[in-house]
């Protein structure tokens, strides 16, 4: 009996040291938060220069953010797109008679900095929601393709505009730089749950993620036959079309502006609770309590 007695003295009192521990300590959320993100994007280039949005595309992605201050974020985000375009969509007599169409997943990954235009605190009802800008720079993986004969077929290793007959400067590879910038929202919804909207254009430093950027090399340049030969002008596939348009140093593309995607994303995203005030928010605790 008075063993049992002795065991429940320590439970009460080591329950009562954790009740008064919990009553003094504070909960904050850590300056890092981990979220999901689904929207669309839509490219925009030589086959789409009039900006239309005919082809959007599925986009998705995950992302961490770390708040250095109630104003200002770092994110660092990958995500994955498609986009794609046809020529079909063109009101243009010249570009729909171009005929060209391409598809290309687009891998990529970028850090990005957001400026908030007003305080925002994840867990204060009264710092709960602000629209912001963001900018940034990253990296993106490109292969674009189109159907030829029934087939899927990659464009860059033919060398539609001649970079493997005579005209190596217009060769690519599959990276390029981006530079997102664009603008959003953020809104605490309850706990350390956020949820954030953004929009941001994607500038790249390419002009080949459409495959189209300068002029016809003519069919002279390619074996006849190939698969290089037919997707460099295919013109010939609209069947009112009595004779190909590409002939030599004619415009095919548009060199003036680089390729470029925009993508728009909701997302939501979590902190994790922690006893310890995180660094960034001690300047504004005290604020709070100088008030």
């Amino acid at each position: 009996m008075i063993y049992r007695r002795r065991i429940f003295t320590i439970f009460v009192f080591f329950l009562a040291v954790i009740m008064v521990f919990r009553a003094k300590s504070q909960t904050y959320f850590t300056s890092m938060e981990f979220g999901i993100a689904m929207g669309g994007s839509q490219y925009f280039g030589d086959l789409n220069d009039n900006y239309g949005f005919q082809t959007i595309s599925a986009a998705g992605g995950i992302y961490a953010r770390k708040h250095m201050n109630t104003y200002i974020s770092l994110k660092l985000v990958a995500n994955y797109t498609q986009v794609s375009y046809d020529d079909k969509y063109n009101t243009s007599l010249y570009q729909h008679l171009r005929n060209l169409n391409f598809t290309s997943q687009v891998y990529e990954c970028a850090l990005q900095a957001e400026f908030n235009f007003f305080s925002f605190v994840t867990g204060d009802p009264y710092h709960r929601f602000t629209p912001f800008l963001t900018g940034g720079i990253g990296a993106f993986y490109y292969d674009p393709y189109t159907t030829y004969n029934g087939v899927q077929t990659y464009l860059r290793p033919l060398g539609t505009e001649g970079q493997y007959a005579g005209y190596s400067n217009r060769k690519y590879g599959n990276v390029s730089p981006c530079f997102p910038i664009g603008a959003g929202a953020k809104f605490w919804v309850k706990g350390g749950v956020n949820l954030t909207l953004e929009i941001a254009d994607r500038l790249t430093t390419t002009d080949y993620l459409d495959d189209v950027s300068t002029t016809y090399v003519g069919a002279g340049k390619f074996p006849s036959g190939s698969a290089a030969r037919g997707l460099q002008d295919r013109s010939l596939e609209i069947k009112s079309q009595k004779s190909p348009i590409g002939t030599l140093g004619k415009q095919r593309g548009n060199t003036s502006s680089y390729d470029q995607y925009i993508v728009a994303l909701l997302s939501i995203s979590w902190h994790f609770t922690t006893y310890h005030c995180p660094e960034f928010m001690r300047s504004y605790e005290n604020i709070k309590t100088t008030r």
